[in-house]
């Protein structure tokens, strides 16, 4: 009997605020601003009354740590010099117009216990998403500078600290997170908020322009429940492997890689297949090779931990690369742990097993392929040997895939090179987007693990609007590195619907089909 695949719900959800969440974000405000100074059962209200779908707020495990407020105003008013309480209506949003073609930030609050999970980030792109989503001209606001009043007399004037800021010979913890986020100075406004003392008042003027306006309009959309967002950013870790001495030396190395791949603002970071195996190294007793997979399977419960909790963390999309995982009924799997910034845990199994993992290992198959829902759309896992079977890819991409993951391990060129052509040409018959990762280095003692071969890459279609070979970013081979690529979703639209050539429009399904079996329940 097949088993039914393990999900976790979400820890974390970036949702829209309702009234019951009154109560608690009237705590949370006063706790930034004080009592006094914080959102009012009224204001908060009256924010949701006027514009409900602009107020976000970010729940963590049942806890509201994040709170944004937005409303629509003319461009006129946007851009024109303004205080707080003019442009926002004493708080209330009451200046909110239907017809207004810019968003505008009111407020943007985080639980000063949840600042290292990145909230505000988060916040930000949900601003972004409603933006594009109701084709509006960008997003403007007042952002603090808390720097300022420090720093006055070094620079003489609020202008030149800022300049320095923007010239990025000075940071500024909330102007540089701003500037960061892909938004632009246009000046400043004075007396914007007048009990601001660490920014003198001051606040930067700050706008973040609409990059879908700027779109071909014929330019067609990939089919999908939500929308998808122009471009995502991926990662692949080129994994060293090497002798560690506890599971925390493991879990410090996998953090410095996500860590990596987030402050680049990467959406989702691949690891390679079998990279648990590194943990073999930390015993001291020799094993067989059944015994070394079956003990390292006990790592289970904290490698699930470690990659969900990093994903929530540093907000950002991790494929765990692949971990052996005993069954229920003894068999052991080759697991793909997904874990996404929401909290979500996904479990994809390899299904095709190579001779050696099934004599070796005593490795067995599993027996679905399903598509991930992220928030960038649809994804979908191979690993390794699965990408050498063209049902596989097919099955993912019919069903909604743009992005295929390949997490690889390899240990001679001629074996890696397999699994990249067929890669490459997963990529352009489905016409989709393929990331592989791979491991490097040696782990001396751990039976059928003793050698490595990788280059790691990111493979496009081969046409027009994508990378020239069809290679968005490659690897130098065997070396410990970390490759990044930004992947345009509406190339691959574009491509499908009115490219060169457009593979799956011209399949011939008169002639042939390909039909995965259901499983029995």
């Amino acid at each position: 009997m097949a088993k039914k695949t393990n999900e976790q719900t979400p820890r974390l959800q970036v949702r829209q605020a309702k009234p019951d969440d009154v109560p608690a974000l009237v705590e949370l405000t006063g706790r930034i601003y004080s009592t006094e100074w914080g959102h009012s059962a009224e204001m908060l209200r009256s924010q949701q009354t006027h514009f409900p779908e602009g107020q976000f707020v970010v729940e963590y495990e049942g806890k509201l740590v994040g709170y944004c407020a937005t409303f629509r105003i003319d461009e006129a008013t946007a851009l024109a010099p303004h205080t707080w309480n003019q442009i926002t209506g004493g708080g209330m949003a009451s200046r909110h117009n239907p017809d207004g073609d810019w968003l505008y930030g009111m407020e943007v609050v985080v639980h000063p216990d949840y600042r290292g999970m990145r909230i505000g980030q988060r916040l930000y792109q949900a601003r972004k998403r409603l933006c594009t989503d109701l084709k509006l001209r960008g997003i403007v606001f007042g952002g603090r500078i808390p720097g300022l009043a420090k720093n006055i007399q070094r620079y003489g004037s609020a202008e030149a600290y800022v300049q320095a800021v923007v010239d990025g010979k000075r940071r500024d913890l909330t102007l540089s997170f701003q500037l960061n986020n892909d938004f632009e100075l246009i000046g400043l406004l004075r007396a914007y908020v007048s009990s601001d003392h660490e920014s003198l008042g001051y606040a930067a003027h700050l706008i973040w322009r609409n990059p879908r306006l700027h779109d071909q309009p014929d330019t067609p959309s990939p089919s999908s429940t939500q929308r998808l967002p122009d471009s995502v950013r991926v990662a692949s870790v080129q994994y060293q492997q090497r002798r560690i001495t506890s599971f925390e030396e493991f879990a410090t190395q996998v953090e410095y890689f996500t860590d990596i791949a987030a402050d680049y603002n990467a959406d989702f970071v691949t690891f390679p297949e079998l990279i648990t195996l590194q943990l073999l190294s930390i015993e001291n007793t020799e094993l067989s090779p059944v015994e070394s997979i079956r003990k390292l399977s006990h790592y289970t419960p904290r490698v699930k931990e470690l990659f969900s909790r990093l994903a929530v963390r540093f907000n950002i999309n991790i494929i765990g690369g692949t971990h052996p995982t005993e069954q229920a009924n003894g068999d052991i799997h080759n697991v793909c742990y997904v874990c996404l910034r929401d909290g979500s845990i996904h479990e994809r199994e390899k299904l095709h097993v190579t001779p050696s993992e099934r004599t070796v290992w005593n490795i067995t198959g599993g027996e679905s392929a399903a598509t991930i829902q992220t928030d960038c759309g649809p994804i979908g896992v191979m690993i390794c040997y699965d990408a050498e079977f063209p049902e596989v890819a097919r099955h993912l991409t019919d069903q909604g895939a743009l992005i295929l993951f390949v997490p690889f391990c390899t240990d001679v060129r001629e074996g890696y090179l397999r699994v990249r052509y067929c890669a490459q040409a997963r990529a352009i018959e489905n016409q989709c987007y393929v990331v592989m990762s791979g491991n490097v280095g040696n782990l001396p003692g751990v039976n059928n693990f003793d050698i490595q071969y990788g280059q790691s890459c990111i493979l496009t279609p081969s046409d027009f609007p994508f990378a020239r070979d069809g290679v968005a970013a490659d690897s130098t081979p065997n070396i410990e590195t970390v490759l990044f690529a930004e992947l345009r979703l509406e190339s691959l639209a574009r491509a499908r619907n009115a490219g060169a050539v457009q593979n799956l429009k011209d399949r011939r399904f008169d002639l042939y089909e390909t039909r995965w079996r259901p499983l029995p329940h």
